[in-house]
């Protein structure tokens, strides 16, 4: 692929503190951003600046410091919708991340499920998108249905077909597979849903850092995003709905913030977005994301994907050729993330050996055990890749996968 990179990416590099830093005695090379992103110091200044300036709670004062941080909160709302091209900044529903905001749908969205009423989700799920399903199901005596997959990762769409019926009422899966990287063709799936009715959930922790992402363009009723998985803070996240399905769903938790009025003898619940955001948030998380968003939309979210393909294609040839090497998850449209098996050597040990020299890589199931268990394996060894990730870096594990596999056979 010819080079068309539009930025410099030892610029990029240096806005991140942590990758000047060494490990074991060599330089970090960090590939766990499917895990979590670094940070960089335009977001981490952010974080200070709130608690050094203004440090108030939102929503709730009329004395000025209160007054700028609702503002300072509300504008990262309005950014994130942007970003997203959500039709109103009311359908922005913050949360902890993106399991929270699964969490938030399955119950609120449980509570109108009736018994043999039917859920979809993929064999590529993470727990966070498989664990909320099968406890509402429970709870409320509905079925819940698995698409199928095949050697490559790639979602069986006829099965698919066969599987959504009249009785389907949600299809929840993944925008990008965590551990396979397979991206999923959401926009095709959600009309299929819509076809027999069903309302469509994607989990989007994995897209967000990767893709453009145009909810309206999609046409998908929920949408789910972490912070952290975005070069932004952990612990705070988004639940994107469509309004007319956040208001006929209940709230999902109660108390302050959430409310209109409140009586001992009944509750009237806020308008949205605040409906959904029961007590004090993480003020400055949302805060600091906003400079996350900032930074990411300057570079520019089509450059990235770009930049990320050029990684996808040149690791895939370098570890092609590394000795008993097995790739799981094939799929043409894939993002930047390398999952692997060595013929003969446990996942951890090689991970292990791995981090003596200084790469920083995940091993094991990846909270994703029935898609280990479709690719008979315990595990794999994951380098998932980031902005900030060259060449020069996959060169370096390749060259870790070659010293490292000796010394274990």
């Amino acid at each position: 692929m010819e080079n068309t990179i539009s930025f410099d990416i030892n610029d990029i590099r240096k806005q991140f503190p942590v990758l000047s830093r060494e490990v074991n005695g060599k330089p970090l090379v960090y590939m766990d951003n499917g895990a979590t992103t670094h940070k960089p110091k335009a977001m981490t200044d952010a974080i200070t600046d709130y608690y050094e300036r203004i440090n108030s709670n939102v929503h709730r004062g009329v004395h000025h410091l209160s007054q700028q941080a609702t503002d300072a909160f509300e504008v990262t709302r309005e950014k994130l919708r942007a970003h997203i091209n959500a039709e109103h900044a009311r359908e922005v529903i913050f949360t902890k991340g993106t399991t929270d905001s699964i969490n938030t749908v399955a119950w609120s969205f449980g509570e109108l499920v009736k018994p043999r009423d039917e859920v979809i989700i993929s064999t590529l799920e993470h727990h966070s998108n498989i664990v909320p399903w099968q406890m509402m199901c429970e709870r409320k005596g509905a079925t819940l249905k698995v698409i199928p997959m095949d050697d490559r990762g790639v979602l069986d769409l006829e099965a698919y077909q066969t599987l959504l019926t009249e009785k389907t009422v949600l299809v929840a899966f993944n925008h990008i597979s965590n551990a396979l990287g397979t991206i999923n063709p959401v926009k095709k799936m959600t009309k299929m849903a819509h076809e027999v009715g069903a309302a469509v959930m994607i989990d989007g922790a994995q897209s967000m850092p990767h893709l453009k992402v145009d909810v309206r363009d999609l046409d998908v009723d929920f949408y789910a995003i972490s912070a952290h998985k975005m070069y932004g803070p952990t612990g705070i996240g988004a639940l994107y709905g469509k309004e007319e399905w956040l208001n006929k769903l209940p709230p999902y938790q109660g108390g302050g913030e959430m409310i209109a009025t409140v009586t001992f003898e009944k509750t009237t619940y806020a308008d949205l977005p605040h409906k959904f955001e029961a007590g004090t948030p993480h003020i400055e998380g949302v805060i600091a994301w906003a400079a996350s968003l900032d930074w990411l939309n300057a570079i520019g979210m089509e450059n990235i994907t770009h930049y990320e393909a050029e990684l996808l294609e040149y690791g895939t040839k370098a570890l092609s050729e590394v000795d008993g090497m097995t790739i799981h998850g094939t799929a043409p449209q894939k993002s930047a993330l390398f999952s692997f098996n060595i013929e003969g050597l446990h996942p951890y040990d090689v991970g292990t050996l791995l981090d003596q020299l200084g790469i920083a890589v995940r091993t094991g199931h990846h909270c994703t055990q029935p898609l280990m268990n479709r690719l008979n394996v315990p595990g794999t060894i994951r380098a998932s890749m980031g902005l900030y990730n060259t060449k020069e870096e996959i060169d370096t594990l390749v060259a870790g996968l070659n010293r490292v596999i000796p010394m274990l056979k």
